[in-house]
């Protein structure tokens, strides 16, 4: 198992999130980053609001990966991003 979901209080958008877990005795700082992405116009259709998600995250932070795509609402979508870590 790779992951594991843990509950938070509600955070703002545009907003870091630091949890320290302990795996096997081993200390970790998970890092994330909540983002709002505002669509191009409102009544943009369906295939131009894909376009700007995937360029978005294409061209993201490549110390960052996406974890998960937030509901969308006419205006925007969250998207939340994890800190990649290195492995020894």
């Amino acid at each position: 198992m790779r992951e594991v979901v843990i509950l938070i209080p509600d955070v703002d958008v545009e907003q870091n999130v630091e949890i320290e877990v302990r795996i096997n005795g081993r200390k970790k700082t998970l890092k994330y980053r909540i983002e709002l992405l505002d669509w191009e116009g409102n009544d943009a259709p369906p295939e131009d609001t894909v376009q700007i998600l995937r360029h978005k995250i294409d061209e993201y932070d490549k110390d960052w990966e996406l974890v998960e795509i937030g509901a969308p609402t006419k205006s925007n979508i969250p998207l939340m991003f994890r800190k990649k870590t290195s492995h020894p």
